[in-house]
């Protein structure tokens, strides 16, 4: 069985984010999706607060058919442990993630897919046009 990992805030669930996770499970066999827990959101830098809390997050995460399994992200440190505890092959990111060491750290033990973002939106985009990042 092949496993694939990826990782996310997967606030404001969108099309971006269902095509992802569809072609992160195209990848392998069983999806470990590590998702940001409010606490985590909080220390990114730059991060603005969630809309909806992680266990509202959670179970939007476990409804959809390409998720097998929903692990907390709790801090950047813990992706080698990740990947390690949960037998994974193949990390994949949208590729805006490309070449960043948090996720290049991860070769000597998986393999990691860069996968092309689904263009015109995002979650940025999402709040912008609702007005949220207007002052």
């Amino acid at each position: 069985m092949k496993r694939v990992l990826t990782y996310g805030t997967f606030d404001l669930l969108h099309w971006g984010h269902i095509r992802l996770l569809q072609r992160a499970k195209a990848k392998g066999d069983y999806l470990v999706v590590a998702l940001s827990t409010d606490e985590f959101n909080k220390l990114k830098a730059g991060k603005n607060q969630s809309y909806h809390d992680y266990e509202t997050r959670k179970k939007m995460l476990e409804a959809i058919r390409y998720v097998d399994l929903v692990i907390p992200e709790e801090s950047w440190g813990q992706k080698i442990n990740d990947v390690k505890k949960y037998e994974i092959d193949v990390v994949v990111m949208g590729n805006d993630w490309e070449g960043s060491e948090k996720f290049e750290i991860l070769r000597p033990y998986c393999d990691i897919i860069y996968l092309q973002r689904t263009e015109g939106t995002s979650t940025t985009k999402i709040r912008k046009d609702l007005g949220e990042d207007a002052a």
